[in-house]
This record gives C-alpha cells, sequence and structure tokens, in this order.
C-alpha cells in the first residue's frame, strides 16, 4: 500500500519562507511523477508544482517563489515556498502519479495522496 505523509505547514507571516515534505512508503518512488495541490477555504483543489523525469511545472501563482524538489533516496519530495502570501494559504497535498514522465496538473492522474498539512499566512 502506498503512503504519503506530508509534513512543514504551519503559520507563518507574510513574507517568510516554509518548506514543505512529503514522505512516500510502499511504493516505488523513484518511478513516481509527484506534485504538489493546494486547496484554500471555500475554494476547489488546484495545482501548485510537479516534478517528473521529464522536468518541473508550476502554476503560474507560485512560479518564482516556490521550488520543488525531490531526493529519491529519501523518497521525499519538497515544496520550498518563499515570499509567502495570504493568497497561499491552503491545506497542501502531495500527490504520485504512476506515470513518471507526468508533471501535470490533472489531479486525476496522480493516482495517491497525501492527508495535507496546513499551511497559514498572515498578513
Amino acid at each position: 500500500q502506498v503512503q504519503l505523509v506530508e509534513s512543514g505547514g504551519g503559520l507563518v507571516r507574510a513574507g517568510d519562507s516554509l518548506r514543505l515534505s512529503c514522505t512516500v512508503s510502499g511504493g516505488e518512488f523513484s518511478t513516481y511523477g509527484m506534485g504538489w495541490f493546494r486547496q484554500a477555504p471555500g475554494k476547489e483543489r488546484e495545482f501548485a508544482a510537479a516534478i517528473s523525469w521529464s522536468g518541473l511545472n508550476y502554476a503560474d501563482s507560485v512560479t518564482g517563489r516556490f521550488t520543488i524538489s525531490r531526493d529519491n533516496a529519501k523518497k521525499t519530495v519538497y515544496l520550498q515556498m518563499n515570499s509567502l502570501k495570504p493568497d497561499d494559504t491552503a491545506v497542501y497535498y502531495c500527490a504520485a502519479a504512476r506515470n513518471g514522465y507526468y508533471r501535470g496538473s490533472n489531479a486525476a492522474q496522480y493516482a495517491y495522496w497525501g492527508q495535507g498539512t496546513q499551511v497559514t499566512v498572515s498578513s
């Protein structure tokens, strides 16, 4: 059974940074395309960033501020978030796609999901 566990969320002020981590167990991490999504209160879940064998992908809203990376030896994907804004407040979810080349924004392409970690940015 594949499990994803996120960590690193918290309460920060606008302009601060946070690094989220997502550790995968029970699967072949190095073969997965990995993504980060987020869901703000009252809004739909939206794509933030992805990393795969074919490269990186970012939503326009986070480009230049967020950086996704992975450590296959640690079976962990990271999301470094800089210059945080109140609009970044959301529950952040990591997700794994069985297609190692996939780095898209379609949530349906991701087979496995974590439970989420809360990020709150105060103004």
